[in-house]
């Protein structure tokens, strides 16, 4: 072989990725590796690795059939030595290149691997910048230079600016550049949101499913049902039915649960997003054009592209910021294990039996699930950074630690200490109550904070507080709950905390 070996990792699907840049077809091998030490650093759920094995193998099949020569290593493959680096190594024994040529991972792990592999080659690699992205890198470090807060919602609206999206020349499309206020509805009665489009396995799905069946099958989660999209044409379909049948009431609903409606007017995209078979700017176009158009409102598609521009880009570029120490970070000092109601134990908790339950089936939960109900729960009962962290990568098909660190570290349980939000995310069962109807159908009392019907959020609550009332007596945003809890009959807080030590414990 003269020419390069080009290296394409498992969440870097896309055909414009910067590794396969100037690629010749008639010299260069492109590298996929399916190997053990990324199915197993955290007990992922059996639809995940399904997903992306399946969806390397489709990427593999569609360069090939352009005439590039693929070296695809799968997992069960007799010679298959079990990680990235080494599969490298027995690459280039193999085929001889000049060099390796690289994309910048997503998660830091990766990266430190990575910054070996010339020395272990004795080859030049070239790792270039992940352009995929809206926001590079060096622009969000850039960005925060000297800020004293990174606070999304400015970031957000920088790159609205640099990007023109939902823009009137200057100025945000309809006067403003936040309509989260009109987003916060519960689902009305006799609204049935329309059902997501379902992808059946193909003979390449099935064939991995049987792989993983055999391999994973005593990991959390079930792997009959599977329906992600594994290829970009199946991904782009499933952008078109989100525009057309789920925008239009998505800003209304997103944070809306309800029983029984897994998922609701949800994108369903986070998957496709973050696997490279679809890109950031295809799906905010996409989205902008239907408001345009006049086919989906203005709060829905601002609501929408915030997620993915503002959300999406932001807690990337966070990551790499503040990585690898952003991992440590235990501002609570959080200490308690994960309750075993997270790996599928019985709870008497209507809203968290819903959301793991899901999670179980697919994979998915979305983001209020994740943050206000297993996030939240994890958050008052103390639960170890470590722990509910590993818990999210695991079990989500759209979770890789880039993403899923942030959103879990720095909104979901505070760990980071207010680096991301300028509070905890801490409710009781009264918000879970208002945004859904879960409520209605569990054993306990909504209402109660003592006594044998008490919602555990709501003990755990006040609990959290009168634990860490002295760290958050200097945060304006908490003043409203510490002074209700100051005017508090003590003996009332007495109770409401013993509740909590008694069900703690239990759980534990």
């Amino acid at each position: 072989m003269s020419g390069m070996l080009r290296v394409v990792l498992g969440d870097q699907l896309s055909r414009s990725l910067s590794a396969l840049d100037g690629l010749d077809p008639a010299q260069d091998t492109v590298l996929l590796m399916e190997v053990m030490g990324e199915c197993e650093y955290v007990p992922h759920h059996p639809q995940k690795i399904t997903l992306v094995l399946s969806a390397m193998r489709h990427f593999s099949a569609a360069l090939a059939a352009r005439g590039v020569a693929v070296r695809h290593v799968r997992l069960d493959d007799p010679d298959n030595t079990g990680t990235l680096t080494s599969e490298v190594l027995r690459a280039v024994a193999a085929l001889q290149p000049q060099g390796v040529v690289a994309t910048e991972p997503g998660e830091y792990r990766v990266a430190q691997a990575m910054a070996g592999w010339e020395a272990a080659l004795g080859l030049p690699v070239e790792i270039r910048a992940d352009d995929r992205f809206l926001c590079s890198l060096p622009w969000f470090r850039q960005w925060a230079g000297g800020r004293k807060q990174l606070r999304m919602e400015f970031f957000y609206r920088e790159m609205r600016r640099a990007t023109g999206l939902l823009m009137e020349a200057d100025q945000p499309a309809g006067g403003q550049w936040n309509f989260d206020a009109e987003n916060r509805q519960r689902l009305p009665k006799g609204v049935t949101p329309p059902k997501p489009p379902q992808f059946t396995p193909d003979a390449i799905t099935a064939e991995v499913m049987a792989l993983v069946a055999s391999r994973f099958g005593g990991n959390f989660g079930r792997l009959e049902g599977f329906n992600w999209p594994v290829t970009a044409a199946a991904a782009e379909t499933a952008l078109a039915d989100f525009i057309t049948h789920r925008l239009p009431l998505f800003g209304d609903y997103q944070d809306a649960m309800a029983e029984g409606q897994d998922t609701l007017f949800h994108a369903l995209l986070s998957t496709s997003l973050n696997l490279g078979l679809l890109l950031p700017a295809q799906v905010c176009e996409a989205a902008e054009a239907a408001w345009r158009e006049g086919r989906a409102p203005l709060n829905a598609v601002e609501g929408f592209i915030r997620q993915i521009l503002g959300w999406r880009e932001y807690v990337r570029g966070l990551y790499w910021l503040k990585m690898p120490g952003y991992a440590a970070l235990n501002a609570l000092g959080a200490s308690r294990p994960l309750p075993a109601m997270y790996w599928g134990a019985p709870t008497s908790m209507a809203c968290m039996r819903a959301a793991i339950g899901q999670t179980e089936r697919l994979a998915y939960a979305h983001h209020i699930q994740r943050l206000m109900v297993t996030g939240n729960f994890a958050l008052l009962a103390g639960v170890a950074p470590e722990a509910i962290n590993r818990w999210y990568l695991a079990v989500y098909a759209d979770a890789f630690e880039w993403v899923e660190l942030p959103n879990t570290h720095g909104m979901a349980i505070w760990a980071d200490g207010g680096i991301m939000a300028s509070k905890p995310y801490a409710a009781s069962g009264a918000y879970i109550n208002r945004m859904g109807d879960h409520c209605r159908g569990c054993q306990h009392d909504v209402k109660a904070a003592t006594g044998p019907k008490a919602c555990p959020f709501n003990f755990l609550y006040w609990d959290f507080m009168a634990r860490h009332a002295e760290s958050f007596a200097g945060n304006p945003r908490m003043a409203m709950p510490l002074n209700t809890l100051r005017k508090m009959d003590p003996a009332r807080v007495a109770a409401m905390r013993a509740e909590a030590a008694g069900f703690l414990a239990e759980l534990s």
